[in-house]
């Protein structure tokens, strides 16, 4: 009896000693298949993305073109997210709207925004009731490539840098009862904060010597067309279609107004970024591998033509090559051909795409000058809870860039006026600017 149990034991042994070596080599194939799937960097970290992707948005802005390369030169699919939806937003406002609903609501979780929105919707400052969605911002996306322009009403004044011929003209036309109006695309946005610091260079107050009120991107064209604005703030490729088709032209690119700022950022919903980190590391190396894409001189004309297509902007080429490589017509017989104020995605060991929080310290700081933010923000703080550098210099280490920034501060920066902003002293700047709402 004893024997008869030995051999069934043996048996069964050798038996489960079969079975545990075939599940060990299915599961090593099943390994093996997994990691031939993955990016290497991806499965580097011991996992691939804990989803296949998510929603962004974006609007219809050159400045957009990194999100929409990523998408169809198989950047999101080659770091492990092939499932992203770069989803078109009607305006800055839907954009908002949408970012306070994520996906779970059938909105988005992210996307081409402008840079100060991180703040304004962190603190709810400009959503319903108030109600906060915290932001993280991951990426600059550009420097550069925006434009104030002015209808062709002004053409006689040749209104450049220089605002302060349009304050007379300003006041004839209120004089005969005419209302004017100065156009951008979002309170507290990129392009209120150029227009209104342009204003006020030259003297002209925009809370009381004009009325300043918001126009989707797309729509600026149309609306200058039919009179109901004097000047206007948007990214391209809206200024260069205006002087396109005659209507009026370009004053200042801001990046005379001040050279290599910021403008849009990659910005996500917080809750998205700290439930999916390695999701989020595959979207950052997508989209910063896009960026040197876009950034190189030989692919500009491709890339116009891919984001004009109807699917993307539903925009002539023409209207968005020319400033796109350098050369700017300014519609009143200034023409300019390979400044370096193009748009620029890319450069200095990623300088350009990485998150200075110096720079948020700048929009935060303006959006008290013009009353946004209470005098007393803890600016520093809201700073640092919404800039994430920290995983960009992450995703920067595992696609291999070098020479990446090594501190959060780009230094003094100084303006076409010669105002400096010191971003270790911001109320400093703030007291030396005349025309403002903060008291300081």
């Amino acid at each position: 009896m004893t024997k008869t149990f030995q051999a069934q034991s043996l048996a069964s042994a050798r038996t489960s000693r079969r079975a545990f070596l075939k599940r060990t080599a299915a599961t090593a194939a099943l390994f093996a298949a997994a990691k031939a799937a993955l990016p290497a960097g991806a499965f580097a970290q011991g996992a691939g993305p804990e989803v296949k992707g998510t929603k962004l948005g974006y609007i219809a802005l050159t400045d957009a073109a990194p999100l929409v390369i990523a998408r169809e030169k198989g950047f999101y699919a080659k770091h492990g997210v092939p499932d992203m939806d770069i989803s078109r937003q009607a305006s800055w406002g839907a954009t908002r709207d949408n970012m306070a609903l994520g996906t779970k609501a059938n909105g988005i979780d992210g996307g081409h925004i402008l840079r100060p929105k991180t703040h304004l919707y962190s603190t709810g400052k400009v959503m319903q009731n108030g109600q906060p969605v915290p932001m993280y911002t991951l990426l600059n996306l550009n420097e550069d490539g925006q434009a104030i322009s002015v209808s062709n009403e002004y053409k006689d004044l040749n209104i450049q840098k220089d605002a302060s011929p349009l304050k007379a003209a300003f006041e004839r036309k209120k004089a005969q009862g005419k209302e004017l109006t100065a156009a951008m695309t979002f309170p507290g946005g990129t392009h209120d904060l150029w227009i209104r610091y342009w204003l006020a260079a030259g003297g002209i107050d925009p809370d009381t010597d004009i009325k300043v009120i918001v126009v989707p991107p797309p729509q600026m064209v149309a609306n200058m067309k039919v009179g109901t604005m004097d000047c206007f703030c948007v990214g391209e490729p809206w200024n260069e279609q205006l002087v396109n088709q005659n209507i009026g032209y370009t004053a200042i690119t801001t990046g005379e107004l001040w050279f290599r700022h910021p403008e849009k950022i990659l910005g996500m919903r917080a809750d998205w970024v700290d439930a999916h980190p390695r999701a989020t590391q595959a979207i950052l190396m997508a989209v910063m591998e896009a960026q040197q894409w876009c950034e190189k001189m030989e692919n500009k004309d491709e890339l116009a033509q891919i984001v004009g297509r109807r699917q993307w902007f539903n925009v002539p080429v023409n209207d968005i090559n020319g400033r796109l490589k350098g050369n700017i017509n300014y519609g009143h017989g200034r023409t300019v051909a390979n400044s370096p104020l193009r748009m620029k995605f890319w450069g200095d060991g990623g300088a350009v795409s990485y998150p200075w929080k110096s720079l948020d310290t700048w929009f935060v700081t303006e959006n008290i000058r013009w009353g946004k933010f209470e005098p007393n923000t803890d600016i520093k703080a809201l700073v640092d809870r919404t800039n994430r550098s920290d995983l960009w210099l992450q995703a920067a280490k595992t696609l291999g860039v070098t020479g990446v920034p090594t501190s959060d501060s780009r230094g003094v920066e100084t303006f076409f006026d010669g105002v400096k902003f010191d971003p270790a002293d911001p109320q400093a700047y703030l007291r030396a600017l005349k025309i403002k709402r903060a008291q300081v």
